[in-house]
């Protein structure tokens, strides 16, 4: 008996040239050091739009965001999405070289995506707000 494989899509993302060439370039530079999660940002970047910085908009969560998200299991959390060397998660600073920060990157307001925590388990968040650096 053959059982049925679910395929996830995942939504579409954009990023803005800047956040793609640098996020490229740190996910090529990590594969040494975090091979899963590098690779990760790599497939993530590799499949999203890029567009101008200034047509962005602005409900896409870029580097520098502070964005609001629920998990599956419906716990609320508000974290700002940082580089690696300004993480700090006791004041809310997400590294996009985590797990959950390259799940979030390219992501829209209502957008859901499901992703692997370091620990293996498939989780899924869904964005609620996300507010840009300037406003």
């Amino acid at each position: 008996m053959n059982e049925a494989v679910e395929i996830i899509k995942k939504p579409a993302i954009v990023v803005s040239e800047v956040d793609y060439k640098r996020l490229t370039n740190l996910a090529l530079a990590a594969r040494d050091r975090f091979p899963d999660v590098a690779d990760e940002l790599h497939a993530e970047m590799a499949r999203a739009s890029i567009a101008d910085a200034a047509a962005m908009p602005s409900n896409v969560v870029m580097m520098g965001s502070v964005v609001e998200f629920r998990s599956g299991a419906g716990v609320q959390r508000r974290v700002k999405l940082v580089f690696p060397v300004e993480a700090d998660i006791a004041k809310g600073k997400v590294s996009v070289l985590t797990p959950i920060g390259a799940a979030l990157i390219g992501l829209s307001a209502g957008q859901s995506i499901r992703w692997t925590a370091r620990d293996g388990r498939a989780q899924e968040l869904t964005v609620i707000s996300v507010e840009q650096p300037n406003s």
